[in-house]
């Protein structure tokens, strides 16, 4: 093989392709400053998505057993063995809101159920606790993934002067198009993971408040009925 053809060969040959590490890398790179941002937006998701997963688990929230026991109490008015030590560790939303139930027996349905009311928005509260991280990403992935398509069309622009820089022009275009996608990637993920864990939330509230109810008309009954009088001795 003569030399020009040798060194044509070389030329066109392709080169080593670079590793899954050495592309996302690369991505990053070219997607500009907003890329920064984006990534850490990408880590607060993953770390709220994995928090609402271990938090959002049945047995932290309406227990089964528990949830048997006190459908066992409602319909017997009959306490299970256990359920009454259960309730007072309060471990779980439900065992803590049986508890306020627990401590106004005696009065009115009513009053049981304003008392149980009051503490069952903060529970509630508590388990939508993440939810407003995840909610934020939805709203600010995509503004910044617009941003950085702006910065990139300001720097492909500035490459298109009278001495146009085919470099500037790439690069603008990269910045525009990586972070615009990364962007949009990241929201679609985020709204999925938004509306299971809303789904998950109106569900177990749903739960909560069915058995609230039961185990405050049991409350109500079981305190209005009398005690057995005792057996008189007959002479």
């Amino acid at each position: 093989m003569s030399l020009p053809l040798y060194l044509a060969a070389a030329v066109t040959a392709p080169g080593p392709e670079k590793s899954i590490v050495g592309k996302v890398w690369q991505f990053f790179a070219d997607g500009g400053y907003c890329m920064i941002l984006l990534g850490l937006c990408s880590f607060v998701l993953v770390a709220a998505i994995f928090f609402k997963l271990l938090s959002l688990r049945r047995d932290l929230i309406v227990p089964t057993g528990l949830e048997r026991k006190l459908r066992e109490y409602e319909h017997q008015h009959e306490a299970s063995p256990g359920l009454f030590d259960e309730i007072k560790d309060g471990r779980t939303p439900l065992a803590r809101l049986c508890g306020i139930a627990l401590r106004h027996r005696g009065e009115t349905r009513e009053q049981i159920t304003t008392a149980v009311q009051a503490s069952a928005r903060e529970e509630v509260l508590r388990l939508h606790t993440g939810m407003s991280a995840i909610d934020v990403i939805v709203s600010l992935a995509p503004l910044l993934g617009l941003l950085g398509m702006a910065s990139g069309l300001v720097v492909m622009f500035g490459g298109l002067g009278e001495n146009p820089d085919p470099t500037l022009v790439s690069r603008g275009i990269s910045e525009a198009l990586n972070s615009t996608v990364f962007g949009l990637a990241l929201a679609v993920p985020a709204i999925v993971a938004h509306a299971i864990f809303l789904r998950r939330i109106d569900m177990f509230v749903a739960r909560l408040e069915g058995l609230l109810a039961g185990f405050a008309r049991t409350c109500e009954v079981t305190a209005a009925v009398p005690a057995r009088p005792s057996a008189q001795v007959t002479a």
